[in-house]
């Protein structure tokens, strides 16, 4: 059995994280496993694009149980399946959440986890393209841009958002969340920047350096209740591998929680029920599952400017020789964050601008051109939970995550309508707003609206929580991502939020591996 000093279990944004930090001691020896394969899919690169890879060998397309407060509908759930995991299959906004995120889960109990503690990781993480600040750092491996090219309409978004009283905003990352501006990419040179490229490609270069893709981790290996390392399939054999210092999960919010119960770590009942060995009467693992979601109010184009023509063979050369053109566009180009009440201590509704029909994750397209106003619920009260259906760790899980549980959630998102409807009515779309096609002006009532909500809601593609940290009864890891009452173990993804951050998730999930990094090297 080959022996490594750490076992990384995901190459997804947090394990490219740690696969690059760790490697930076060439005495440290590292296995990184990938149970998809390499990101060399064109349209990884391409931004545009992303929603061409969903339903691909690079996603491990889930689907939730039924949603019984969204008339029983399946949800369709796209992760990352390959190098870099979602980071290379997301439409990269570089979005970190709001300062009150991080002070919540330092006073949830885990400490070293504030705003003021957390931001010199995002900002090592960070090479800024306007400088470095207060805010911001520079040099760091992961590229943060604005759009090369930004669509018309986006920028008409943003002043029809001033109109209606809503504050600009040109930094989300600042000093404010609140206002309304362009989001800045994850992209490079109009190429996409995930986490692979940014941190694992330059890792791939050492010696102490391993990486197998194609190798999906089935159990972990215990010695009492100490993890020594990991059982995968690959090329169709069993192989097993063992960690002399540590094994560090970094499967994300569904997965990570799935090896610890397929190891026997997790909730007693539910392992027993399965005839899976209890090593750690863990009853967190798996619960507290939480996720963003969006829905889309669209409306017809007057003019063919939007992103329906950005597949034309001139659109496809200008991109190739110089990228930019609509192929540089990440498709959400400009957006939000606002109260809808004056007194919470943070935006819970978050807008997402783009000049397409946000309609069924890009499968259905509507004819002609057209834009989309997506509000986001990103304080969503409903909790759900990852399940085992069986002890076969190539089955997929259950996934519950009981939108709309707490019906204010759908409140919430049937009064975002009227707003979205407010702003593309205003003056800045007078040259563009043709007919309401989504939800469509027939929908007026609560009633019919809120059935509307029901019928097209989709994830925004962030869940997380589901190994969350913590001291209380629930909590799976600690202040440092170690797993409760198992030795040699950690997790590092978006599974360990107490709390989801209000905004996109990719670039905490880094700034949790960059700190976990500095974790784990303080424990040799």
């Amino acid at each position: 059995m080959q022996m490594y000093d750490y076992v990384i279990v995901g190459a997804g944004s947090a394990g490219c994280v740690l696969a690059h930090r760790l490697t930076e001691d060439p005495k440290i020896k590292v296995l990184l496993l990938e149970a998809g394969g390499p990101d060399d899919g064109r349209e990884i690169q391409i931004p545009a694009a992303f929603s061409k890879l969903f339903k691909t060998a690079y996603d491990w397309a889930y689907y939730t149980e039924e949603q019984p407060r969204l008339n029983h509908r399946r949800m369709y759930w796209p992760r990352g399946k390959v190098l870099g995991g979602s980071s290379s299959i997301n439409a990269m906004i570089y979005i970190r959440g709001h300062r009150h995120d991080y002070d919540l889960w330092c006073r949830l109990g885990n400490a070293g986890w504030s705003y003021a503690e957390v931001l010199p990781y995002f900002k090592k993480a960070e090479n800024q393209e306007r400088g470095a600040s207060e805010y911001h750092g520079a040099g760091g491996p992961l590229n943060v841009a604005d759009l090369r090219c930004v669509n018309p309409l986006s920028r008409a978004f943003v002043d029809a958002c001033a109109e209606v009283g809503l504050p600009r905003n040109s930094d989300f990352n600042g000093p404010e969340q609140e206002g309304v501006g362009m989001f800045q990419v994850t992209q490079k040179a109009g190429k996409r920047h995930s986490a692979a490229d940014a941190y694992l490609r330059p890792a791939l270069k050492r010696p102490n350096l391993i990486v197998h893709t194609r190798a999906q981790a089935t159990r972990l290996l215990l010695e009492g209740t100490r993890a020594s390392g990991v059982e995968y399939i690959r090329n169709g054999a069993v192989d097993r591998v063992r960690a002399d210092r540590e094994v560090i999960l970094c499967g994300g919010t569904i997965n990570s929680p799935q090896l610890l119960m397929l190891s026997g770590i997790g909730p007693a009942d539910h392992l027993t029920a399965l005839e899976i060995p209890v090593v750690a009467d863990l009853p967190g693992v798996g619960q507290n599952l939480q996720d963003h979601l969006l829905l889309g109010v669209a409306y017809e184009c007057k003019q063919p400017i939007t992103l329906a023509a950005a597949e034309t063979f001139g659109n496809l050369l200008r991109y190739m020789l110089f990228k930019t053109g609509p192929l540089a566009s990440n498709v959400c180009e400009a957006g939000g964050f606002l109260k809808t009440k004056s007194d919470l201590p943070a935006p819970d509704l978050q807008l997402n601008f783009g000049p397409a029909f946000y309609v069924n994750h890009g499968f259905t397209r509507p004819t002609g051109h057209g834009f989309s106003v997506g509000p986001s619920l990103i304080r969503p009260r409903s909790r759900g939970r990852i399940a085992l259906l069986s002890s076969d760790p190539l089955e997929p899980p259950l996934i519950q995550p009981n939108y709309f549980l707490d019906d204010a959630d759908r409140q919430v998102l049937v009064e975002s309508v009227a707003l979205a409807r407010q702003i593309a009515r205003a003056k800045a779309f007078d040259a563009y707003c043709g007919a309401e096609v989504l939800p469509g002006e027939q929908a007026q009532s609560e009633k019919v609206i809120s059935e509307y909500v029901c019928n097209i809601i989709e994830t925004q593609y962030h869940p997380v929580g589901t190994c969350k940290m913590g001291s209380d009864p629930m909590a799976v890891v600690d202040a440092r991502l170690q797993v409760r009452g198992v030795e040699g173990l950690r997790v590092v993804d978006a599974s360990i939020m107490p709390a989801i951050v209000g905004g996109n998730t990719n670039a905490p999930t880094i700034m949790i591996a960059e700190k976990a990094a500095d974790l784990i090297k303080e424990a040799v």
